[in-house]
């Protein structure tokens, strides 16, 4: 008999209620690409405790998702006042994990994986890094995408920001 070996296997991802806390704005995010690479659109709905939605999207003729999703990120928080509370809302476990999980390593190691590799949208990543240091506190929060109905009315502003980030994807292959 052969011997057994062990995988190792991360925990998945699991969904839980988006819930904000006294003063927190959330800014829900999205990315699309038609072909990847194509063109793609990115979308981030700002919507702060105390004011009116913000809807910010727009797009890239030649990139891939996941540009777009780091994208969303940062342009939400960009609209944002320095000193902000915020919860980010994604649906990209590749963006929850590089910015909660793998950033430090990927330093550490000079940009590089685990595999030795060169970070893929370092640029990205280092603006979104430096624009969360402008805010009191950012948090992450994890939605599963693209599910509609009224089971999942709770993530209208998910669906809204596919919506938007599909249509400027759209957009850009029209450019």
């Amino acid at each position: 008999m052969p011997p057994y070996k062990s995988r190792r296997r991360s925990a998945p991802i699991v969904e839980t209620p988006l819930e904000t806390r006294p003063g927190e704005t959330a800014i829900w995010t999205d990315g699309a690409c038609s072909g990847n690479p194509g063109p793609g659109g990115w979308a981030a709905i700002v919507v702060p405790p105390d004011g009116p939605e913000i809807e910010r999207s727009g797009g890239a003729p030649d990139t891939t998702n996941n540009r777009m999703e780091y994208t969303a990120a940062l342009e939400g928080l960009r609209a944002l006042p320095d000193g902000s509370d915020v919860v980010i809302v994604t649906d990209s476990q590749l963006m929850l994990n590089s910015m909660t999980k793998w950033i430090d390593g990927w330093k550490r190691k000079g940009w590089k994986t685990a595999g030795g590799q060169p970070v893929k949208n370092q640029d990205l990543v280092q603006a979104l890094e430096a624009e969360i240091a402008r805010h009191a506190n950012v948090r992450w929060h994890w939605v599963r995408g693209h599910e509609t109905g009224a089971a999942h009315a709770h993530k209208a502003h998910n669906d809204r920001a596919d919506q938007l980030a599909v249509a400027a994807a759209a957009e850009a292959a029209r450019r």
